[in-house]
């Protein structure tokens, strides 16, 4: 009796401790699940909508490609005999080409609508990545060079340039609020930096694998073509589900507006307020697009020449890059929010020019790879804050075309640096033109914050106004009721 007592006693008393175990253990599942609601609400909050997705899964495609592009080609082109100089004149063909593309597709998506530029010009892509894997004749490889926009950037860029971006960021900014529009390219951004890390990863150690299932030399780089090739092809298919809401025209003046102006009103692509915005674009972008097109295009090949890697040290480099850039797309909105969108894009500029010195003074590649990581973390923050800005200060109607021919100057001007720097890195020094470049974004810094602090973005116009709003509501309190006020102030 005694016995069957003492067992009830244990199981009374074992009893709580299973039921503590089991609490513990649902607080454990209910605390894991809500962090990873938080880390997806993080990554595809519930403002986006099935047009974003598409663009944005079409754009880790489009960067996949690319930066694949961006390591495979300055490294094959060298194989195959191009010296420094002939890779700068392709560099600057292919920058022409791009600056004519860009915009054509910025002018016509404003006119005929978006969403068939960003279906055709990954089939552009696609098309010169076969050529690349199939021939090496000369002038076929300039051409679908300029034609594929290879050259433009590097592995470690996230393929975030070229004619495909104006439509892209237009189509984006349509779809998204202005209160979301800084978080949704940053999101893009990150977008670019996860297909860069696809791209620039396992992708690009593929030259160096292959030699031992018997493939040796360039024949190597011929599956590297196809899977770029196959990764632009996708890109463009998904955008093919894309619902596009076509451009409008601006409201029509009236009948004898019309008539004064002689119709020139409905032929002027750009508004007169728009165009004091896109002089200025103009000479900070030529001024960036410079310093870009003496050190940009040549950065794989830099690293090939100064520390004799091949790509697949290069792919490592450019994989941790993207993989560190991923998370600071995302902050690029919060650090926008906290510093102002001006001031955190010309901080961003200004870290890029100073960081490009130590890097081309380091002794070793991996030392030199941890400062351009450095240094590509503020590209990433300030690269989807200036597009968000552009596309938040001009008419929705003008997006497009904004958006393209404020590049205009900086595709022109990034083909004109590159020629100089092959001859400069042939005949002088690898780090000259790279402290050329260093120098020219930091004027290109200074130039914006002076350029365009004095014009904040819509959303920080509304948040000043509300809070000029609430002072004079505050100082109207005051002088309605001094001795409440007066008492406040003594006490």
């Amino acid at each position: 009796m005694q016995e069957q007592q003492d067992d009830r006693k244990n199981y009374v008393e074992q009893v709580p401790v299973a039921t503590t175990s089991q609490e513990e253990h649902q607080l454990l599942n209910t605390q894991t699940t809500t962090a990873r609601s938080r880390f997806y609400a993080l990554l595809w909050p519930e403002w986006i909508d099935r047009n974003m997705g598409l663009l944005i899964t079409a754009r880790v495609f489009m960067s996949a490609a690319r930066a694949l592009a961006g390591i495979m080609v300055p490294i094959y082109l060298a194989l195959i005999g191009f010296n420094g100089l002939e890779l700068g004149l392709l560099f600057v063909i292919t920058a022409l080409v791009s600056a004519l593309l860009s915009s054509a597709v910025g002018v016509f998506s404003d006119r005929i609508g978006r969403k068939i530029f960003i279906i055709i010009l990954p089939l552009f892509a696609a098309i010169s990545a076969l050529v690349f894997a199939f021939t090496h004749v000369t002038g076929l490889l300039f051409f679908f060079a300029a034609l594929g926009s290879f050259g433009r950037g590097s592995g470690a860029s996230a393929g975030i340039i070229g004619p495909y971006q104006p439509a892209e960021q237009a189509l984006l900014a349509e779809t998204v609020s202005a209160q979301h529009r800084n978080s949704l390219f940053g999101r893009v951004a990150f977008a670019s930096s996860l297909g860069a890390l696809v791209g620039s990863g396992p992708f690009a150690i593929l030259p160096e694998l292959l030699p031992r299932s018997g493939v040796f030399g360039i024949n190597a780089y011929q599956l590297s073509f196809l899977i770029m090739a196959l990764l632009a092809l996708i890109a463009g298919l998904l955008a093919i589900p894309v619902r596009e809401t076509r451009p409008t025209n601006r409201p029509k003046p009236s009948l004898d507006a019309t008539q004064q102006r002689g119709n020139k009103s409905k032929r002027q692509p750009i508004s007169q307020k728009t165009w004091p915005i896109l002089i200025r674009l103009w000479i900070t972008n030529a001024t960036n697009g410079l310093a870009v097109g003496f050190f940009g295009p040549f950065i794989t090949y830099w690293f090939y020449r100064r520390y004799g890697v091949g790509p697949a040290q290069i792919g490592i480099l450019f994989t941790i890059i993207n993989l560190a850039a991923m998370f600071s797309n995302l902050g690029a909105a919060s650090f926008a929010a906290r510093l102002g969108l001006i001031r955190a894009i010309v901080i961003g500029r200004a870290l890029q020019a100073l960081l490009i010195i130590p890097m081309v003074l380091a002794p070793t590649f991996w030392m030199a790879g941890m400062i351009y990581l450095v240094r590509m973390l503020a590209q990433r923050l300030a690269l989807p804050l200036r597009q968000s800005y552009v596309m938040g200060v001009v008419p929705a109607e003008e997006r497009g075309t904004v958006g393209a021919i404020s590049n205009l100057p900086m595709q022109v001007t990034s083909s004109a640096s590159p020629a100089l720097a092959g001859y400069l890195f042939d005949h002088v020094s690898l780090a000259l033109p790279f402290e050329l470049g260093a120098a020219l974004q930091g004027v290109n810094a200074v130039l914006f914050f002076f350029f365009f602090r004095s014009l904040p973005p819509p959303e920080e116009q509304e948040k000043a106004r509300k809070l000029s709003e609430q002072q004079e509501v505050q100082m109207l309190d005051k002088e309605k009721d001094p001795i409440s006020s007066s008492a406040m102030n003594e006490k």
